[in-house]
């Protein structure tokens, strides 16, 4: 009979205290060293694009909306100003003008930023959105402002009684204002997931070689030869 062989190795010879997995986790920790370099990165990008997204947006609708807005036509009969076309839809005409004006300005703004700045990150979005919203206020009051007169009651004074003239630019809804920033991000969005190369798959982890497959079979066949050693010696003793 045969002396007892001693178990097989259970583990690795590492040294005491050695965790093989602090490495990846420390690398793979969210909010790490990496992720806060990354940040002020981030917000400068996103300033650069913030600034003349609306700069270039805002001027750009501003001029559309005035120039092709629709006018309401006022009167004066003596004792107060009314619409000259009580009927007209001149003002919803302006607003709808500028919801479809904000969206194709929107639409070239989100391609421009895609193939200016390809490999940004979220940075770029979040300055693309403020910046397209800051433009649409921009435009709005750009177009007041090149627009007939606010100051109604004296323009009426100075055209004489029953002479028609252009009320204010204005908007009665003000939620058109976001048409420019929905196009801009949907746009800028679609083109990256459309274009945008696919990042590489990340490998899979690689595991310490005493829990690789190929390690535990082959402990189990040695402890399966051992086994039926131990049993042919039984038996025969």
């Amino acid at each position: 009979m045969t002396d007892p062989q001693p178990a097989p190795d259970q583990g690795p010879a590492s040294p005491p205290g050695h965790d093989p997995w602090a490495a990846t986790t420390a690398a793979g920790r969210p909010g790490g060293g990496e992720d806060r370099a990354r940040w002020p990165g981030e917000i400068r990008d996103g300033l650069l694009v913030t600034v003349p997204t609306a700069i270039l947006t805002g001027l750009l609708l501003g001029l559309v909306w005035f120039w092709w807005s629709p006018r309401v036509p006022l009167v004066h009969n003596g004792e107060a100003v009314l619409l000259a076309d009580s009927e007209g839809q001149q003002a919803i005409g302006s607003d709808g003008l500028f919801l479809l004006a904000g969206l194709g300005v929107g639409a070239v703004a989100g391609v421009a930023v895609h193939l200016l700045r390809r490999r940004a990150g979220a940075g770029t979005v979040v300055g693309l959105a403020a910046g397209s919203l800051l433009g649409a206020l921009l435009a709005w009051r750009l177009g007041i402002w090149l627009g007939p007169t606010q100051d109604v009651l004296a323009h009426a004074r100075d055209v004489g009684e029953g002479v028609r003239f252009d009320a204010p630019l204005e908007l009665g809804a003000k939620g058109v204002l976001l048409g420019l920033p929905f196009a801009a991000v949907g746009v800028h969005m679609f083109c990256t997931a459309a274009w945008m190369p696919r990042e590489a798959v990340p490998p899979p982890v690689e595991l310490p070689h005493w829990q690789s497959p190929q390690w535990e079979r082959a402990r189990d066949s040695r402890r399966d030869g051992q086994d039926g050693q131990d049993g042919q010696d039984g038996g025969a003793g």
